[in-house]
């Protein structure tokens, strides 16, 4: 398998970015601006999206900024910290079997990213988290559990690389678009 992200072999999971988590992270601003920028990559790549929210009647939705990107996401709720144990999500990443690399997004690094990317490298898939779109209140935490995935064969990578390695080339159609928002 290659080690580059190719778009149509990729699917972008967002784990939990909702409107009573986000204001307790550390490093709101580049949190949102990575999954911002992410999430609209991802769509205009064609690229599934699959958003997890945990407990949405007491954390609140995905937060808006975040969601309006996302064009044809499947949004779906959760009580487990893993996305794969939770069995509508599960399937949902399942559903195409050529869909084999997934990139992580979200909060928080060391309790729901951790668990969903520690399951998705157990279930066989190629699995990238990007730094910069994760994170958690305490930045010893976000280090933590960063550090954990790298240890269990997770891929750490930048929300620009999944850009550029999605667009392969500066003659792809969407390349002036993307390096817009990357700017």
């Amino acid at each position: 398998m290659s080690r580059l992200i190719h778009a149509e072999s990729c699917q972008l999971i967002v784990v939990d970015v909702q409107q009573r988590l986000v204001p307790a992270m550390s490093d709101q601003a580049g949190l949102l601006k990575a999954c911002g920028l992410l999430v609209e990559a991802a769509s205009i790549l064609q690229m599934p999206v699959i958003i997890s929210e945990q407990y949405p009647a007491g954390l609140g939705n995905t937060l808006p900024e975040i969601a309006s990107r996302a064009s044809a996401a499947r949004v779906l709720a959760k009580t487990e910290f893993s996305i794969f144990a939770n069995p509508a999500l599960r399937d949902a990443v399942n559903v195409t079997s050529k869909r084999r690399q997934l990139v992580f997004i979200g909060v928080e690094a060391h309790v729901c990213v951790l668990q969903s990317v520690l399951d998705a490298v157990d279930a066989g898939f190629q699995t990238f988290v990007a730094v910069d779109a994760v994170s958690s209140r305490r930045d010893e935490d976000k280090r933590t559990g960063l550090e954990r995935m790298a240890q269990a064969g997770a891929i750490p990578i930048t929300a620009e690389m999944l850009v550029f390695e999605g667009l392969r080339t500066s003659t792809s159609p969407h390349f002036r678009t993307l390096s817009r928002l990357v700017r």
